[in-house]
Parts: C-alpha cells; sequence; structure tokens
C-alpha cells in the first residue's frame, strides 16, 4: 500500500539539500506536492532546478519567505501533510548573523505553527537537529537527553523545537519532531565537512585545509533521513513526539577523513586551519544517535552503510565540481 498517493503536502525549504529530496521522493510516490521555496528575483528553484522535467510537472512550485506570516498561511491552505525544513542551518554563519536565525528559525516556525492550527492539517513534521543536544552527556544520545545551546544555530533550533511542542501540549495540533543527526549525500554543499573534504581532493589540493579532527559525529545518508521523514508522518503513534534519526554508528573526523581517502583513492596532507574551528565551548564533541524510539514506532531504521553513502556521494561531487568555491571557506 502506497500511503503518500493523493496525499496533499506541503514542503518547506523543498529547494535545499534534504528538502529537495524529500519532494522528489514524495512526488515519485504519487503525493500531491507544493514545494515552498525561497523567492528570489532570478527565479531560481534551488536544487529543483535540478529535478528531472518529467517529475517536476507533478510538483507545485511555491516561492515565499518563511519569515512572511501571510505568505505562509497561503502555501498551507489545503494542505493536510506539512513537512516544515526551511531553516538556516550553517553553524559558523550564526555566529555572525544570530538575528537572521532567530527570523528565519524561531519566527519561521511560528508563522508553520500557526497556519497549521488555523488549516486544522492532518500532519505537521517539524525538523530539529542533533545540534540542539550540544556535547553528549552520555552515549547514545536519545530523546531524554538535555538540550545545550552551544551555538546561536542550535539555540535558535531549540526554540523553534519548543515552540512545536507547546503547540502540541497547548493546541493539540498533530506535531512531530523529526530530529536527524548528521545528514549528508549528494547537493550537500561544502558548509559540511563530508563536501568540504571529498571537494578539495577532486581538485587534487596538496592540502586539505580543515577545523577540528577530533569531534565525533553519526552521520546518516539522506535517503535514510528521508525515508525516516516519510515513517514519522504516516505514523499516529509518532504524534507528540521527538523522534531521532541516526545510523548509531560513531567516527571521528579524522577517521572520516581516512575513510573518504579509501573511497576515493585520493589522499593529502591535512592541515587545521584557525578560520575553520569554532569557539572552544560552541564545538560539539561527540553525538551519537540512539534511533530505537524510531524503530519503536515506525520500524525505521538506517539502511545505508557510511561507505556505501560516501561513495554516492562522491561521485555526485565529481560530477558537479561547479557548484563548490575551492578557494574560500564557506560558512
Amino acid at each position: 500500500m502506497n500511503f503518500w498517493k493523493n496525499k496533499n503536502v506541503l514542503i518547506t525549504g523543498a529547494d535545499g539539500f534534504i528538502g529537495s529530496h524529500l519532494t522528489e521522493k514524495l512526488a515519485e510516490l504519487g503525493a500531491n506536492v507544493r514545494a515552498f521555496v525561497y523567492y528570489n528575483s532570478f527565479g531560481r528553484w534551488g536544487w529543483l532546478d535540478e529535478t528531472d522535467d518529467n517529475l517536476l510537472k507533478n510538483i507545485e512550485i511555491f516561492s515565499g519567505d518563511i519569515r512572511d506570516s501571510y505568505r505562509v498561511l497561503e502555501a498551507v491552505k489545503g494542505r493536510d501533510y506539512i513537512f516544515h525544513l526551511a531553516s538556516l542551518i550553517a553553524i559558523p554563519y550564526s555566529y555572525h548573523a544570530t538575528e537572521s536565525y532567530i527570523q528565519t528559525n524561531i519566527q519561521g516556525t511560528l508563522n508553520v505553527l500557526n497556519a497549521s492550527r488555523k488549516n486544522n492539517v492532518t500532519r505537521l513534521i517539524h525538523t530539529s537537529t542533533s545540534e540542539v543536544y550540544g556535547t553528549a552527556q552520555y552515549a547514545p544520545i536519545d530523546e531524554k537527553h538535555p538540550l545545550q545551546g552551544q551555538s546561536p544555530y542550535s539555540a535558535s533550533k531549540i526554540g523553534a523545537d519548543m515552540l512545536a511542542e507547546s503547540f502540541y501540549r497547548s493546541f493539540n495540533l498533530p506535531v512531530s519532531i523529526a530530529r536527524p543527526f548528521n545528514t549528508y549525500g549528494p547537493r550537500q554543499s561544502a558548509r559540511a565537512i563530508i563536501p568540504t573534504i571529498i571537494s578539495q581532493l577532486f581538485q587534487n589540493k596538496k592540502e586539505l585545509q580543515l577545523g577540528a579532527l577530533y569531534p565525533m559525529r553519526d552521520f546518516n545518508f539522506v535517503e535514510d533521513t528521508v525515508s525516516g521523514f516519510l515513517a514519522i508522518g504516516q505514523s499516529e503513534s509518532a504524534i507528540g513526539q521527538v523522534i531521532n534519526l541516526g545510523s548509531g554508528r560513531e567516527i571521528s573526523i579524522g577517521d572520516l577523513i581516512q575513510l573518504i581517502f579509501k573511497v576515493t583513492g585520493k589522499e593529502a596532507a591535512i592541515v587545521t586551519v584557525s578560520d575553520r574551528l569554532r569557539p572552544e565551548n560552541s564545538e560539539v564533541n561527540r553525538l551519537l544517535c540512539n534511533a530505537e524510539l524510531a524503530n519503536k514506532l515506525t520500524g525505521w531504521k538506517s539502511a545505508y552503510t557510511l561507505e556505501e553513502g560516501l561513495r554516492i556521494t562522491a561521485d555526485w561531487i565529481q560530477k558537479h565540481p561547479q557548484i563548490f568555491k575551492y578557494s574560500i571557506y564557506n560558512i
């Protein structure tokens, strides 16, 4: 049975990395997809510009700004299932433009919550991040782990998550909070560590310019994250829940580099650059996911090994060198 066929769905942040993959998957499954993309005068739809025309004809493009409550209200009308992914996500940029993160991540989420309530939506899946946990106080991290705002980005996401939770408790809005750990895959920009490493390697640079090598991360391939969102969206038992999505495997950035060397067949000297280091108390040292609740409520678990996902990602990056600005540090 195809749960999503003919469902009326809105995806905010549909033009982004995870959002574009989710949009395409739902269109493939026969959902009536409205894709909320960030308005710009160039008429660009982010990664949906790369979507196959035969699939794109089944997607309604809706341009706007998540910070505009009236535009969000218009986008939600007639939609039963809302996947809210629109967000500012780059941690280093949040040190420089904190107000933008408050406006987009908190006010934008409030706009989606209010519009969903007014339109009596069937489900709202709000996107969180493992960054809200900060450095693990215990591992693996389950949903009861304390929240720690170690960057303005993570603080803004904590605020957004708490708003979403409050709308469930206060107004019985059918909200689920999906909390993915470090997602990677095709279409991710060089603001993230995996495309940063791979894109530099494919430029045949003698040195990899990187930040801290000791942090431990739980990397999850984008197809697994998408399947997790869909599983949460169709599970009644997930309503009112915060649900981790992760692989349950951890690896240090230093060991990740060695694995990428193996996958790509390329190597380079590793150089730590001070500009790429987070402030000491802002760096999240360890993230390792406990995804038992996701499996219990929805049957979901990750399917891709890290090596499998890296091979797919490396192949995509090699075919799209034009999107990476190798001469600068992308924050």
